[in-house]
């Protein structure tokens, strides 16, 4: 079985992820004042933050270094001891299960953000519709059976 569409989506949608998270948060950890990213400090009035530097480690790691994880995980499949642990869905490979954990992840960033009363943004509706396509191709019958354990690309 060859990798379906589906799972190019998926890999995509991760990409798109990762690429945007990475130097935002790395910019937010480097500068927590929030001034070149154009943030000003008091998007922050509502939140327990007085600076940037834990939304922007936040974001550096869990939305971004940890979608280049579940990326390379889609496109290698490799085993990893410790993944079976925190993979709900024995049945298929682990990186198929933290792409769905993700696109969870990413919806509840983007509604605490709105919950502590950052102004909505097109971005927020953006990245909510990102964190909702990656759950949508992490269940897609395709991309689940082609990530089903014991089946591998080669056979």
């Amino acid at each position: 079985m060859k990798r379906p569409i589906s799972s190019y989506i998926l890999i995509f949608l991760l990409l798109f992820q990762l690429l945007g998270a990475i130097p935002s948060g790395f910019s937010l950890v480097v500068d927590p004042s929030g001034k070149t990213l154009g943030l000003p400090l008091d998007l922050l009035e509502q939140s327990p933050f007085t600076d940037y530097r834990i939304p922007g480690l936040f974001l550096f790691i869990a939305l971004g270094l940890f979608p280049g994880f579940i990326f390379w995980g889609l496109i290698a499949r490799p085993g990893i001891k410790w993944t079976p642990k925190l993979n709900l869905e024995k049945e298929y490979h682990w990186s198929l299960s933290f792409s769905y954990y993700l696109g969870i992840l990413l919806v509840l960033w983007i509604n605490m953000q709105l919950l502590f009363g950052i102004a909505f943004h097109i971005l927020h509706f953006m990245y909510s519709v990102l964190g909702v396509l990656i759950i949508i191709f992490s269940q897609w019958p395709s991309t689940k059976r082609y990530y089903s354990v014991g089946w591998t690309p080669n056979g």
